[in-house]
């Protein structure tokens, strides 16, 4: 079984997170991610979704040891710079759990449709690290407060919480979700490409972020400083234990 499935049709390249139950991303998952947004390049519209009872609960905790985190962090980011420089219209269709960097996968999008049973949070800093692509992005989409706190505490927020801080767009009832998600897509496509493409292209004109090189800062400090703690490593290795954490503060 692949980990992702695709799809086209009309202008509309659909990408499914496809390793139920909780779409935890492992490399190999990465990179199918990261190939899949390269063929979905030059379509008007791409909508991301998650198969079964959560969008992502987040990467394999496994791969952020240090003999595997300079590459996940590298084939992760690649994918998420793809998402933030997509042409096109991004949907992001959030049914159940967004955590850690299924959360992320969610920030670069243009839209974000959540179940009311979604979820959106970072808990990273719970496991001793921190998550680059929220630290860049996060304070872009709420408000420095509130980006902070979610970030130094790790709490996850519901769908109507997250709507109100502004990392939702809109909320549907769980039993609708995807036949709502359907009509707001349609509606998205029903208006002249061209001029959905050419607004975001002046939104981004007009409120540069500098994004590529902000996460570059973040990911340098994540290599060169934070995998260089012991408590870095403690909180991973705690979590596969499934222990608590004992920590150095070094």
């Amino acid at each position: 079984m692949t980990m992702i499935e695709t799809s086209a049709e009309n202008g509309v390249f659909t990408l499914t997170l496809n390793r139920p139950p909780l779409n935890i991303l492992n490399l190999e998952m990465l990179s199918e991610i990261g190939a899949a947004l390269d063929a979905a390049a030059g379509s008007a519209f791409l909508v991301l979704r998650g198969r079964g009872k959560a969008f992502s609960a987040g990467a394999d905790v496994g791969d952020h040891l240090p003999d595997k985190v300079e590459r996940m962090l590298s084939v992760f980011h690649g994918a998420v710079k793809k998402l933030a420089a997509f042409e096109g219209i991004v949907v992001a269709c959030v049914n159940g759990a967004a955590l850690g960097g299924g959360c992320e996968l969610v920030l670069p999008a243009d839209v974000v449709l959540a179940s009311s049973s979604a979820q959106f949070g970072q808990p990273e800093i719970q496991l001793g690290v921190f998550p680059p692509v929220a630290m860049v992005l996060l304070p872009t989409i709420c408000a420095a407060g509130a980006a902070r706190e979610l970030l130094l505490s790790g709490r996850a927020v519901d769908a109507e919480t997250a709507l109100r801080l502004g990392l939702a767009s809109r909320v549907f009832a769980a039993e609708t979700f995807e036949a709502e998600c359907g009509k707001s897509i349609a509606r998205l496509t029903s208006m002249s490409r061209s001029s959905l493409r050419l607004s975001k292209r002046l939104l981004r004109r007009l409120h540069p972020d500098d994004f590529a090189a902000k996460l570059q800062l973040a990911e340098n400090a994540y290599l060169g400083e934070l995998m260089q703690t012991p408590d870095a490593v403690e909180g991973c290795k705690a979590f596969l234990a499934k222990r608590k954490p004992v920590w150095r503060d070094a």
